[in-house]
């Protein structure tokens, strides 16, 4: 009886560190990121595509990331136990070490950026700058400015880039465009995020959206549908390289010009909800895109 006692407290101790690693990594968020990699992988090859180098770089992508979003949290630990969305994180609850996580990011990021210098220098290169630029720039900044969205909106857009250039070999202006788009994504997304968590946030002194005298800029909405109608033109750049079709592009213009609105029903309204909508239709924007780019390369 108390050798079965004995096993399943070892097994829920075991079950409880894979969570554990799970919020470390923040691993929904990193197979978002590995997504988008993978399918800018897939567009930019020339040809068939080599699933097993798609399989190293998911890999290379998942470690990199991983080390990235567990460096942060050992940097935020303090700030994490402030938040209710945070205070659950290994390290801020107490259930991980700082060594430990410390040890986990060293790992992650040297297997990662050895995967990605499988394929090329430019692979190895935006890797390890999506890291550092997350870690040690962005992380900090979130205390000092909003200015941290458009430095963290840096590595953020990197991944489709790592992704093209992977499989190209060289720095092109197809992963330059898609770099683009998710670089201008990422700016409403945030801001809803941010809208949405705002009282949460100041309890950590993060600035994640303009405010104005210790409140929501009541204009952020206007910021977000800015950027969200500059996705409208982005996608007109790929006439440069004639590599997506000229139906494509104005479908994916559409599709920038719905996410505009949404950021612009903020701007008029400036309710939870008006928020809500645009922080899903941020969801929305980059799968849709990516699969009519997938629909245009493959059937048309």
């Amino acid at each position: 009886m108390q050798e079965k006692v004995s096993a399943v407290s070892s097994l829920s101790l075991l079950g409880q560190k894979v969570e554990d690693f799970k919020l470390l990594v923040k691993f929904r968020l990193t197979l978002t990121v590995v997504f988008t990699s993978m399918m800018a992988f897939i567009l930019a090859s020339p040809g068939a595509i080599e699933w097993g180098w798609m399989l190293v770089l998911a890999l290379g992508g998942f470690l990199v990331t991983g080390a990235a979003n567990a460096l942060n949290q050992v940097l935020e630990k303090d700030y994490d136990r402030l938040m209710t969305r945070t205070e659950n994180r290994p390290i801020a609850a107490g259930r991980m070490s700082v060594s430990q996580a410390v040890l986990w990011a060293g790992f992650m990021s040297l297997g990662g950026i050895v995967f990605l210098a499988m394929f090329n220098v430019w692979a190895a290169f935006f890797g390890m700058l999506a890291l550092v630029s997350y870690a040690f720039i962005y992380t900090p900044l979130k205390r000092v400015s909003p200015i941290a969205i458009p430095v963290g909106a840096f590595p953020g857009a990197l991944p489709m880039l790592i992704g093209a250039v992977a499989v190209q070999g060289e720095l092109t202006t197809f992963a330059i465009i898609l770099f683009t788009i998710q670089f201008f994504w990422q700016f409403p997304h945030f801001w809803a995020i941010g809208w949405l968590g705002f009282d949460d946030y100041q309890k950590a002194g993060f600035k994640l959206v303009p405010e104005n005298e210790g409140q929501r800029d009541q204009k952020t909405g206007w910021y977000a549908f800015i950027y969200a109608t500059l996705l409208i033109f982005v996608p007109f750049m790929f006439l440069w390289n004639g590599e997506v079709s000229l139906v494509a592009i104005f479908v994916l213009a559409f599709i920038g010009a719905i996410y505009a609105l949404y950021g612009y029903r903020l701007y008029q309204v400036k309710t939870r909800k008006a928020a809500l909508q645009l922080m899903f239709s941020s969801f929305f924007y980059l799968p849709l895109v990516l699969a009519v780019m997938m629909i245009d390369k493959f059937l048309f």
